[in-house]
């Protein structure tokens, strides 16, 4: 199929945010020893990049309060990068102690409101942030990889969410970075409470590139109403091959505005969508189910993942034994 629909990318980039926007929002503490073994068995299934830990404010987000002991406990799978996030210059301080892979990136919410339930800053203020961060890039001679643009679809505080929007406040980070010369590289578009629909990533999408036709965009979606999969196959019609998701399904944004918020596509459902659509992954489904296993057995509730129930298609695939006769 890919090869009769030309849009479709040959093969897709999946970042992999299960180990941090998962267990960020779980009520219950989770054992660093289990933060550990998970991150470590989804770096065995082929994924390229796994976002471990976020340094935040730990009042607000107690599930990452031994962000530090976690990577400190990883043992490395040549190959994979180990990323993790952070809000401010203050958590970009405690990320560079750590041995995780650093890169900079920028950030803002085409939601103003979302911005101050989020990072207590509006838009002008979360500008200066970003400088202050693209400064301290420079100083530490760390290169800048990406930005993400959240809220890019609609807002629980502030309702619909324009594509001009969106596009004013790329344009808004593609001057500041400008500012320092740097280029942004790759531009994430971010459902970040669950108000996407394929019309409107479609929508988006082709506003952005219209003015920008040769930046390289991403989506990270989240699942909250079902659309989550749609959203994301429209992306793929477009040629959007960078993905974030979420093993099983784990997480949702703590700071959403409402508490039926869910997590990031799920990792191994899109996979499985990938690979039956002819797209490569380079990821192995059937260790990547384990590892949603894993997950629903660490947080000890069920998990959304549909596929870590049903499992692949290769049993059904495979040759009829013969009877011996």
């Amino acid at each position: 199929m890919a090869d009769d629909m030309t849009d479709l990318p040959r093969r897709v980039h999946i970042q992999e945010e299960g180990p941090r926007e998962g267990f960020q929002i779980e009520p219950g503490p989770i054992a660093t020893a289990d933060k550990v073994r998970f991150i470590e068995a989804l770096a065995e299934t082929g994924l390229a990049e796994v976002q471990c830990v976020s340094f935040v404010d730990l009042r607000r987000v107690p599930g990452m309060a031994d962000a530090e002991a976690v990577v400190q406990a990883i043992r490395r799978r040549p190959g994979v990068r180990y990323s993790g996030i952070w809000l401010n210059v203050r958590g970009l301080e405690r990320a560079i102690k750590t041995s995780l892979d650093i890169s900079g990136g920028l950030q803002i919410s085409a939601s103003e409101a979302f911005s101050i339930h989020n990072t207590n800053k509006n838009t002008v203020e979360t500008l200066d942030e970003q400088r202050r961060s693209l400064a301290f890039y420079r100083a530490h001679a760390i290169p800048m990889r990406s930005a993400i643009v959240m809220t890019a679809f609609g807002c629980n505080f502030a309702g619909a969410i324009s594509a001009e929007r969106v596009r004013n406040c790329i344009a808004m980070l593609i001057d500041v970075a400008a500012e320092y010369d740097v280029t942004i590289e790759l531009l994430r578009l971010a459902d970040t409470v669950g108000w996407a629909n394929p019309h409107s990533v479609a929508q988006v999408i082709g506003v952005v590139r219209e003015r920008w036709p040769h930046l390289k965009l991403a989506l990270h979606l989240h699942d909250t109403r079902g659309t989550g999969l749609a959203n994301a196959y429209v992306g793929l019609t477009m040629g959007i091959d960078c993905f974030d998701s979420s093993c099983a399904g784990l997480g949702g944004c703590p700071f959403a505005g409402h508490k039926g918020a869910a997590g990031n596509i799920c990792t191994e459902d899109f996979v499985f969508m990938c690979h039956e659509m002819g797209i490569e992954t380079g990821i192995d489904l059937d260790a990547l189910i384990d590892c949603a296993r894993l997950a629903e057995e660490i947080v000890g509730h069920a998990l959304p993942g549909k596929v870590m129930h049903a499992g692949s298609l290769a049993r059904f695939r495979a040759p009829p034994r013969s009877s011996g006769r």
